[in-house]
């Protein structure tokens, strides 16, 4: 008897698996990165943009506070 075993199985390679092909696999986490971080971007931007400051014209600040203070 042989030690030997005969493998019948034989893989067929697959183009469009990404395991197999390192340049389609890199291709696509760098877009999947990119698009990533520029969604997460424009996100914050709209929501600041969405919550903008409001100027209150009606805040009081003590004169001792101003630019030109004024003391008493």
């Amino acid at each position: 008897m042989s030690n030997e075993t005969n493998n019948t199985h034989q893989e067929l390679d697959n183009p469009l698996d990404m395991e197999y092909s390192k340049p389609t696999r890199a291709r696509f986490l760098f877009y999947l990165g990119f698009f990533g971080i520029f969604i997460f971007s424009w996100a914050g931007c709209y929501n600041l943009y969405e919550h903008e400051y409001q100027k209150n014209d009606k805040m009081t600040y003590p004169s001792s506070t101003l630019y030109e203070p004024t003391y008493k």
